[in-house]
């Protein structure tokens, strides 16, 4: 059974997870803002999230626990192990954001500015992560021994990074 937010329009019970705008500007996106939870390294889209959404993070959960590998997924979109702008690309291209693999320096300049109401892709020259229904897609912070895209609850500092999001979402 769906958790259920505020009363809609209508009076009746929405859905937790309708939209990743936070509550004020001043709430922190997470899972519990938007919606989104993790089990086992997979993260389950929001029931309401529109399709693009549920695309991104069906295609991020094909690629979660694949080796971190340089270049990985410049060459195609398939393959074996991903780095970061592999990984973050290969969900765009998913939910149908993204036709051809960008580095992490490109993505700086990919989609449109600011962070948006469901996903945000957060790109400077060296690195990019991104936030789905308010968890963190990333190549980086995984345990001592393991490497590769990953979820994680924990957001990091956007600091020296470009918030970019796709149109409408």
């Amino acid at each position: 059974m769906a958790a259920l937010g505020t009363p809609g329009a209508a009076g009746q019970a929405v859905p937790w997870g309708y939209s990743c705008i936070p509550a004020s500007s001043a709430t922190p996106r997470t899972s519990a803002t938007c919606g989104a939870t993790l089990l086992d390294g997979r993260a389950i889209a929001p029931p309401n999230a529109p399709a693009p959404v549920k695309a991104a993070i069906a295609a991020a959960n094909r690629i979660a626990h694949k080796p971190y590998i340089w270049g990985g997924g410049h060459l195609s979109w398939w393959t074996r192990g991903y780095d970061c702008s592999g990984a973050v690309g290969y969900a765009l291209h998913g939910a149908g954001q993204l036709d051809t693999t960008m580095v992490s320096g490109q993505l700086e300049f990919w989609g449109l500015a600011g962070t948006g109401r469901w996903i945000s892709v957060y790109a400077n020259y060296h690195h990019v992560y991104m936030v789905i229904a308010g968890l963190r897609f990333d190549t980086r912070d995984d345990p001592p021994g393991v490497s590769g895209p990953r979820w994680h609850t924990e957001q990091v500092s956007p600091r020296n990074f470009v918030a970019r999001h796709p149109t409408g979402l």
